[in-house]
């Protein structure tokens, strides 16, 4: 199911993992400098489907074949006592299917970190971290992707600036947040109706503040937003275009059980569209780029859920809104949406390190959205010319399959897909998906 094209980057992938592999040294407990990569490759079919009729931003009823790669570089150094700078250059090539338009969770959360369908290098990530100890004691975490292995304090105040994707530090969940590891469609990377701050590639510029305890923490992000939505180019004019995130996490046990809550509140403000505006402005199809102007802002919540039920299977559970008045500018074209899923490690079957996830999600939008939809309007990713209006119902598996103990990971993944888009008029969808990763 591999394109030729990606073939090669694959091989490359794993001579080098191969070689640094080789190279890391288990003794070192206290990292200055570290190295890692990450390549992934995915490859998804879609057979054809019934649909009415289709638009602009549809998902082609015909049968297709998509694929996308992701290849990052994770460079670290620690600069002196809690200071750290990280750069990922990344390569991103390949494309979602139709384009990654037609369904507002999409089926490949790594298709909105490619941008062209040709690879291009870039870079992902550069910024600066700095952790003050407060009290208490220190813990050992292990050397990861923009990550030194070393000790840090139970209790500090870190604050990070530069470029980055905000999801690395806000919404997080063991069990669903991760395409590249985790499950593929877009709504389970995180809330859905969170319009987090981000370019095409997915990533921003900004601050972020946080205060981390020894059971909870609580974060604040200022972030960047782009000039046109779902655009290439931050907004510099941060004074009128910006992102406020602010997140409670709170860690706890059931009987010995881990588990984590998470709260999230989210301001943001651009050169937005509004959706009644752009109805009302008497045109035979709403454009909602013509209604812009840069005192629209988007407000929502969410809540995110994750809990332990034993040492094989854990649960995660998210729900999100927002006001849904002005246009989504950033994520996806979700208004409210509520997820919930399982996840399952295969000691069961002597594959401790394999993983099995099962999930649900149901995305919605607002009255305003719909109306302007089924005006004939079109949103970045979703638009069908006409809309018979149905909340987007979504069902994804996967079997993750570790093969060499280490580092290389193929997932099969399947999704059932209804009302692609909120449209009772096209569908059901089904996607089959090949993801082969590779990281050390």
């Amino acid at each position: 199911m591999i394109n030729k094209p990606y073939r090669k980057f694959l091989l490359v992938s794993i001579f080098l993992n191969a070689s640094l592999a080789h190279a890391q040294s288990p003794a070192d407990s206290s990292k200055r400098l570290n190295l890692h990569f990450q390549q992934t490759i995915i490859t998804q079919y879609k057979p054809a489907f019934s649909a009415n009729y289709t638009g602009q931003n549809s998902m082609s009823p015909n049968h297709e074949v998509q694929t996308s790669l992701t290849t990052t570089v994770f460079l670290g150094a620690r600069l002196w006592k809690g200071a750290e700078l990280y750069v990922n250059p990344e390569l991103a090539g390949g494309s979602g299917l139709s384009e990654a338009k037609g369904i507002a969770g999409f089926t490949n959360g790594e298709a909105f970190r490619i941008g062209s369908p040709e690879p291009k290098a870039y870079i992902a990530r550069a910024y600066f971290s700095q952790i003050f100890k407060l009290k208490g004691e220190e813990e050992f975490v292990e050397d990861e992707a923009n990550q030194l292995g070393g000790k840090i304090p139970t209790h500090y105040f870190s604050f990070t600036a530069g470029k980055f994707c905000i999801a690395d530090f806000f919404d997080n969940n063991s069990y669903s947040h991760d395409p590249r590891r985790n499950f593929l469609n877009s709504s389970l990377m995180s809330n859905g109706a969170w319009d987090y701050p981000a370019n095409t590639r997915g990533y921003t510029w900004g601050a972020v503040l946080n205060y981390q305890a020894k059971n909870y923490a609580l974060r604040y992000a200022f972030t960047l937003v782009p000039k046109i939505a779902n655009g290439p180019d931050m907004d510099f004019n941060f004074d009128k275009a910006n992102a406020s995130s602010l997140e409670f996490e709170k860690n706890y046990s059931i009987k010995s059980r881990k588990g984590c809550l998470r709260l999230l509140a989210y301001y943001n403000q651009a050169n937005m569209g509004n959706y009644e505006a752009a109805v009302d402005s008497n045109v035979l199809q709403p454009d909602i780029s013509l209604s812009r102007k840069y005192s629209r802002s988007k407000f929502g919540f969410g809540l995110n859920l994750e809990q332990e039920l034993n040492d094989n299977l854990g649960f995660f559970a998210r729900a999100s809104w927002n006001d849904g008045k002005n246009e989504t500018w950033a994520f996806t074209e979700i208004d409210h949406s509520v997820s919930a899923g399982l996840s399952h490690n295969g000691k069961l079957w002597g594959r401790e390190k394999d993983c099995f996830g099962l999930a649900f999600v149901v995305n919605g939008i607002s009255k305003e959205h719909q109306n302007y939809l089924k005006q004939g309007g079109y949103g970045f990713i979703i638009g069908d010319g006409k809309l018979f209006y149905g909340n987007e119902k979504i069902l994804e598996a996967y079997y993750e399959l570790l093969l060499n103990n280490k580092y290389f990971y193929v997932t099969p993944d399947y999704q059932f897909i209804i009302n692609p888009a909120y449209n009772r008029a096209r569908g059901s969808v089904h996607v089959f998906s090949l993801r082969v990763h590779v990281e050390i």
